[in-house]
């Protein structure tokens, strides 16, 4: 389990349309250097499409590139709609946190 502040990394918004875009076109590309935002993306994709739950990151990287213009639409949502239902704000001493449910793999 990791404890963040929110879904942001380093300034990104890992809910954000664009940075799930961007980690999958990471994966599509074949890069292995991802910070932990993209991690929790690619963790939540795992969950959300069971074809990759075992893939390493090439593979994905292979399965996201076979897909068509609507079924990566309909993926990037689903890894955004599932990251919201899967985490919960605690407050504690005005800083507010979210706690991931994910285990997080550096596969």
């Amino acid at each position: 389990m990791s404890v963040r502040r929110s879904y942001k990394d380093g300034g990104m918004d890992c809910t954000n349309e664009m940075t799930v875009v961007d980690t999958f076109t990471k994966l599509i590309f074949g890069d292995s250097d991802f910070s932990d935002g993209e991690i929790e993306i690619i963790e939540t994709l795992r969950v959300v499409n069971p074809d990759v739950w075992c893939d390493t990151y090439p593979q994905m990287g292979e399965y996201l590139r076979n897909l068509g213009v609507r079924e990566m639409i309909q993926l990037v949502s689903l890894v955004r709609g599932q990251m919201a239902k899967h985490t919960h704000r605690s407050v504690t001493g005005g800083a507010t946190a979210e706690v991931s449910r994910f285990q997080v793999s550096r596969k």
